[in-house]
């Protein structure tokens, strides 16, 4: 905001030193012995004239002093002419000096209409940015607070998973802390960006697929596919996870291998994210895993971050599940993709 104001002023300096040029040039070629005089007196007037009016007109912006202001405001018009006739050298009579009186009335009302106008522009302009400013800060708080919505029993059946595995000396507890320390890395420390590398997200869903998978004996009840150049695009950090969270959710307590599919397709930089679940007779996995932030806040979360820019199709055939999104353009300029790594 300090900035704009900074410009707006520059602004200002530079109109008058062009106007304040052009008067110059204008009463220079009159041959008037005393037109320095004259020229500092007039832009004198105007400057006066200009700021006074802009003065009060940011002072008693908001506040319900109309009547202050029109008082003052007289009192400009009145005292307007002063500095022309104080500066002005030529000797005149009462009469003269009224007329020049009242021929820089003209000059005293059209500054006090420039003037009038400069405060409203810069007050909208100041306005429409407070606005937006203020919108961006609503729309990231709620963006940080749907993303903190992150399963924390998830964490805790993890670390009793893993508490057992170190208990039974199991050859998968370390492979299980490391996925878990990265797993928490990347939701604490990396999430916070406002995208990340697509590479660096799936690697995320891998560890938290790694992590649900101590939950059952058999072979990886996940077929989690991904097809094109990850590396090359870049997304919202914590997307996919309540989509797969959602899917282990309502699924059959018992999963066999590869019931869980998730495929993820990036073609000319725009990607598509299936995930396809059995649905449980009964939900017996909602007392295992409450939280979640359901698809509603995730509709909300897309609708913030992606207008306009996504699709999000569920379908229910009564014995699976499918959520297919699609983000269009997530391909990131060269530029982006350079400052990511050199700050990583």
């Amino acid at each position: 905001m300090e900035r704009v104001k900074k410009i707006f002023w520059l602004i200002h300096l530079v109109v008058w030193v062009l106007f304040a040029s052009l008067v110059v040039l204008q009463l220079s070629s009159d041959n008037d012995a005393h037109w320095r005089s004259t020229t500092v007196g007039f832009i004198a007037t105007c400057l006066y004239v200009f700021y006074s009016n802009f003065y009060l007109l940011t002072k008693y912006t908001g506040q319900r002093k109309g009547k202050d202001y029109r008082l003052q405001m007289v009192a400009i018009v009145l005292t307007g002419p002063v500095p022309f006739l104080l500066f002005h050298q030529k000797p005149f009579e009462f009469m003269q000096y009224f007329g020049y009186y009242m021929l820089h009335q003209l000059t005293v009302v059209i500054f006090l209409c420039l003037s009038w106008l400069a405060r409203v522009t810069e007050t909208l302009v100041l306005n429409t940015i407070r606005k937006e400013q203020l919108e961006k800060q609503a729309v990231e708080a709620e963006l940080t607070n749907l993303k903190s919505q992150i399963n924390p029993h998830f964490l805790f059946n993890t670390l009793n998973n893993i508490h057992t595995l170190v208990y039974k000396q199991a050859p998968a507890a370390p492979e299980a802390v490391m996925h878990l320390a990265s797993l928490m890395r990347y939701m604490i420390y990396e999430s916070n960006a406002a995208t990340v590398p697509l590479a660096r997200e799936m690697d995320y869903l891998q560890d938290y697929v790694s992590l649900q998978q101590l939950r059952y004996k058999h072979s990886p009840v996940v077929d989690l596919q991904i097809e094109g150049e990850t590396a090359a695009c870049f997304i919202a950090p914590l997307l996919f996870i309540h989509l797969l969270e959602n899917a282990y959710k309502h699924s059959p307590g018992r999963l066999e291998p590869g019931d869980l599919k998730v495929r993820v397709e990036i073609q000319e930089g725009d990607l598509t994210f299936s995930v396809r679940n059995p649905i449980a007779k009964k939900p017996a996995n909602t007392l295992e895993e409450p939280g979640g932030i359901g698809l509603p806040n995730v509709r909300k979360r897309l609708a913030l971050l992606y207008p306009d820019q996504h699709t999000l199709t569920i379908q229910d055939s009564g014995d699976t599940f499918t959520v297919l999104l699609t983000i269009h353009g997530l391909r990131a300029p060269a530029h982006e993709r350079q400052a990511h790594l050199l700050h990583h």
